[in-house]
């Protein structure tokens, strides 16, 4: 072989110079573009009056949606089997799942204590020009009877086809259960299971990839279909719901973190900020779990712990839907309707914010939750119909909420039992959603810094 042969063999092969290689865009870029995009979109086609691309941004944002509902039944019933017997691998199992449950309740009351005042002080019904004739009843309505009875399912193919999420967690919880009480014999079932879930995330982070897509046309329909006029009558309405969300989430759960943790508030906010921006863009605290649950392990949260206490918070921890959006709405559907709320009422919003707040499913909107107040109030079911038209803007922070509280509670908890990982929660880095999810349940995806 010639000398001029061997050295074109041992030369390495040419490479793209990298000033010409195409930058990747951040996600978090691409968000953002999206809700630029959806806003431009929306506006051109309820200006000029454009059938077809409005019906195009709602096909594009249904389509999203419905991919994400399209994992939630499987992904919550494994997600709640293989969490509760997770728990079989952490020392003082019952203590950690009560004192969980006993924060979602706290955290639930302070929330909807915010929600009443902002509701009293503002007033939010008055001067929008609205009244009872715009309103008209829900497809669907909530009541006790329905959610109490509604708890245990007739069958179990039902749950699934009709996406009752409540009926779902009640058979999973069952199914964990009976599953810790076989012990070995359950555990070829409990490796299918994980195998399924794993599978179940792996799909839903390729449905995750589509926000910024599901974005546009879910903003831009909204623009589309109503405009900003629409928005301007529910000015104060929606201020007050921007503003009870960003004091539990820029005031009260830092303040927890700092005081009851003991922990630096703003590295948490670095570490979960990816949760918490899908959440915004998704509306789906379901949709976001395998995120939510990836950044609170990153904080120091055990992964036998995080792997309970997230799914579970994901269907029943609803600070933002299930606390400071009922409780304004209300107020804001009384003053409409002209029905005076006495003390015995606001105690009752307190009451279905803390107890019922499982109705919410973890899914995009909060009517069920907002039925369920109205009809312990004794409150016109029409007043729903009011609030249809804002509602996918009001979700969007009312599910950053919701998924923030979801990480907060297992730090709360793991630093009161002395299991949280100080330094990993002081080391975490904000996960790239551009990889994250690429490497597998087991592996650590790559990081990168927080912008």
């Amino acid at each position: 072989m010639s000398t001029s042969a061997q050295a074109a063999e041992s030369s390495p092969a040419p490479q793209t110079p990298k000033s010409s290689r195409i930058p990747k865009v951040p996600f978090w870029a691409q968000i953002l573009a999206g809700l630029a995009l959806g806003v431009l979109l929306g506006a051109i086609a309820k200006n000029g009056d454009i059938g077809w691309l409005t019906a195009t941004l709602q096909h594009i944002g249904d389509l999203f949606v419905q991919l994400l509902k399209l994992a939630v039944a499987p992904l919550v019933f494994f997600a709640i089997l293989v969490s509760i017997t997770n728990l079989r691998q952490v020392n003082n199992a019952a203590r950690l799942a009560t004192r969980t449950l006993l924060w979602f309740m706290v955290t639930s009351l302070i929330a909807v204590a915010i929600g009443l005042a902002i509701g009293l002080l503002t007033h939010p019904g008055a001067g929008t020009g609205l009244s009872p004739k715009d309103g008209k009843l829900p497809d669907h309505a909530g009541s006790w009877i329905d959610f109490l009875t509604g708890i245990v399912p007739t069958d179990i193919i039902t749950p699934f086809t009709e996406l009752n999420v409540l009926q779902i967690v009640f058979m999973a919880a069952v199914a964990g259960i009976a599953a810790l009480q076989l012990g070995e014999k359950a555990e070829p079932v409990l490796t299918i299971s994980r195998s399924v879930l794993e599978l179940l995330q792996k799909a839903l982070w390729w449905v995750i990839r589509l926000a910024p897509l599901g974005t546009v046309g879910l903003i831009g329909n909204a623009i589309a279909t109503y405009g900003w006029n629409l928005i301007g009558k529910y000015a104060t309405f929606t201020v007050d719901i921007y503003l009870g969300c960003a004091l539990v989430l820029f005031g009260v759960y830092p303040l927890l973190l700092s005081t009851v943790a003991k922990v630096n508030p703003l590295q948490f906010f670095r570490g979960a900020w990816p949760a918490i921006q899908l959440a915004f863009v998704s509306r789906s605290s379901v949709g976001t779990m395998p995120v939510t649950q990836q950044v609170t392990e990153r904080l120091g949260v055990p992964r036998e712990y995080a792997s309970f206490a997230v799914p579970f918070g994901s269907t029943t921890k609803m600070d933002g839907c299930a606390s400071i959006y009922p409780a304004i709405a209300a107020i804001f559907i009384a003053q409409i309707f002209d029905v005076h709320l006495g003390i015995g009422d606001y105690l009752l919003i307190v009451f279905v914010s803390v107890i019922g707040s499982a109705a919410t499913a973890g899914l995009t909107g909060a009517t069920v939750m907002l039925t369920l107040t109205l009809s312990t109030l004794g409150l016109p079911l029409e007043g729903v119909g009011l609030l249809m038209a804002i509602d996918p803007i009001l979700d969007m922070m009312r599910t950053a909420t919701n998924v923030a509280g979801q990480s907060v509670i297992p730090i709360l908890v793991s630093a009161r039992e002395k299991i949280l990982d100080r330094d990993a929660y002081s080391g975490a880095k904000s996960i790239s959603l551009d990889t994250a999810g690429t490497e597998g349940a087991e592996e650590k995806v790559s990081v990168t810094a927080a912008a």
